[in-house]
């Protein structure tokens, strides 16, 4: 058994969610009233160095090194690795399908977190069961949505857009790692980073000393993936789940928090109440884990 460390103390009641969606089809409405049992959320992201751990003392294999492949933005490889690559994501042509890329090879298979100096730097590459089953070996869980939600905001006032106020930039000081420039073609990187940054970066971005918690990587939550919500009664501790199909590779999950690879006029989900999904199997270069438990108030 694990002991969680470096956590914060978080709980109560809270409006999750809103009434003015900046995104309406991500199911950021309504605001409604939800009441959060007290837990533990680690305060960093996870970082390569601890999941390093997990995999020497268990052999674990992630699912991209079993698919041999994982998605890649295609400014983070060599032009070798580029050159190779034949086939794109229609939607989003920047993510590539990249052979041999995973968790230790994140950007592309001639990379690794050794000689990219990333052993500080947000465990990436990982899927949902990835995610579930690092945190199981911890004797820890997945966060759910809500409880994400409630962390990101930090006691700020309701409503507040992110996790320190209402301003992006508030004294010209950058307080996330998001994207700066035009996206997809320019990242100006004058945040001080062009991609992920260190898990303990940006210093603490609320009042409950969580690090990164919008930006730098996505991270899954335990929540299945819905964009209907009541809010008709207060909702006591919610966790969404389809009956039967909890271990499904193919069901949507949710990730909270945007990335590195947010920007306003693309994906401006870095906001509090921001939310999007992807299927439980997937990987991406910009998505990682942060753990949590339950304690007793």
């Amino acid at each position: 058994m694990h002991n969680i460390i470096q956590s914060c103390k978080i709980g109560g009641e809270f409006t999750m969610g809103t009434d003015d969606p900046a995104i309406p089809e991500d199911g950021e409405m309504p605001a409604r009233p939800v009441r959060i049992s007290t837990f533990l959320l680690q305060k960093y992201e996870v970082s390569n160095r601890q999941f390093a751990q997990f995999v020497l003392e268990t052999g674990y294999k992630t699912e991209s090194e079993q698919f041999n492949w994982s998605f890649c933005f295609e400014g983070t490889l060599s032009k070798e690795v580029n050159e190779r690559i034949t086939s794109a994501v229609e939607a989003v042509p920047w993510w590539l399908p990249v052979e041999g890329s995973d968790w230790f090879h994140p950007n592309g298979p001639d990379s690794n977190i050794l000689s990219l100096g990333y052993l500080n730097h947000p465990v990436v590459h990982v899927s949902h069961n990835d995610a579930r089953t690092y945190c199981e070996w911890l004797g820890l869980r997945l966060p759910t949505e809500a409880e994400f939600e409630r962390a990101s905001g930090g006691g700020q006032p309701e409503g507040t857009m992110f996790p320190w106020g209402n301003e992006i930039v508030p004294d010209g000081v950058y307080r996330a790692n998001l994207w700066q420039g035009v996206f997809p073609s320019e990242n100006t990187g004058e945040d001080g980073y062009l991609w992920s940054s260190p898990v303990d970066s940006f210093g603490p971005q609320n009042q409950y000393g969580l690090y990164n918690i919008i930006g730098n990587v996505w991270e899954w939550v335990a929540d299945a993936w819905i964009v209907r919500h009541s809010k008709s009664r207060v909702l006591v501790d919610p966790l969404f789940q389809i009956q039967g199909r909890v271990d499904d590779p193919t069901v949507e999950r949710t990730k909270k928090g945007g990335s590195y690879m947010c920007h306003k006029s693309y994906c401006y989900r870095y906001r509090v109440v921001s939310r999007s999904h992807n299927s439980a199997d997937s990987a991406a270069q910009n998505l990682g884990i942060r753990c949590a438990t339950s304690i007793d108030d």
